[in-house]
Parts: C-alpha cells; structure tokens; sequence
C-alpha cells in the first residue's frame, strides 16, 4: 500500500489534476467546444389517462419565458434556452465557475393526436409538466336513407 501525506498544497493539487480530467471528460463526450456545450436532453417522465397525457421534464436554471414547446399532430418538441445573466459585480474577479447555464431539447411522439388548443405547460422549481390533451375521435355523421 502507497500512503500520500496530505497537506494543502497536495490536496490543491490532486482537485487540479481531477478538474483537468473531468473537464477533458466532459468535453470529449458532451462535445463541449470553447467553453460551450451542445443542448442536452431532459430525462421525462410520462404518464397517460383517458382525457391526456401528463409528461414531466427536469430543466434546471431555466424560467417560463426560456421554454419552447411546439405540438405537432403526435410529435411534442421542447427547447429551452436559460439567459445568460452576469452573476458578478464591478470590480470582482470570478476564481472559479464551474456552473453554467445549459441549454436543453427533446422531441418524441406519442401514440394519439393531440389537441393543442386543450394542452397546458407549466414551469415550477426546475421541473416543466405539460397536460397534453388527446384528440377527441369525431363524431361519426349518421345519414338518413330516402
């Protein structure tokens, strides 16, 4: 067994070395370039009854005015892209920033139509729930026979 005496300037320099590898980590599979990262897709949660589906997605550090959905015959498209805000006053220096803001986007179909008219979203702490309504079947249209 190798024991590493652990002082300040070590532990300071092992968190250097980890930083290196997991920025070099993310960038190689998140496809980050220039300090920037490609939209990533929300984990969802969906769940279906008679009238709608109920469809829940996680989008951290964004408001109501950041998020797009688009409802198209089956296919639902989200996007959302949080403002970049400047978090520091004149004169200070940033040390460290290791969060961003992130943008993010999904699509996916779901079995029946929708109704865009009776579907509704709403944006609460993080997490974005859309009610989307089914389509209801028309009516048949009886004829009478002469």
């Amino acid at each position: 067994m190798f024991l590493v005496p652990v002082t300040r300037s070590a532990s300071e320099w092992v968190r250097n070395i980890d930083r290196l590898f997991d920025e070099s980590f993310d960038r190689f599979f998140t496809g980050a370039r220039n300090g920037t990262s490609e939209k990533r897709s929300p984990a969802l949660d969906v769940a279906e009854s008679e009238q709608a589906y109920t469809v829940r997605l996680d989008l951290p550090g964004v408001t109501k005015d950041d998020v797009k959905v688009s409802i198209e015959g089956r296919s639902v498209s989200i996007e959302a892209q949080p403002a970049q805000a400047p978090e520091r006053k004149d004169g200070d220096r940033v040390l460290v920033r290791e969060r961003a803001a992130r943008s993010f986007a999904r699509s996916f179909v779901l079995p029946l139509e929708l109704d865009e008219e009776r579907s509704k979203a709403r944006l609460d702490h993080g997490v974005l729930t859309l009610e989307l309504a089914k389509r209801q079947a028309a009516q048949p249209i009886r004829i009478n026979v002469n």
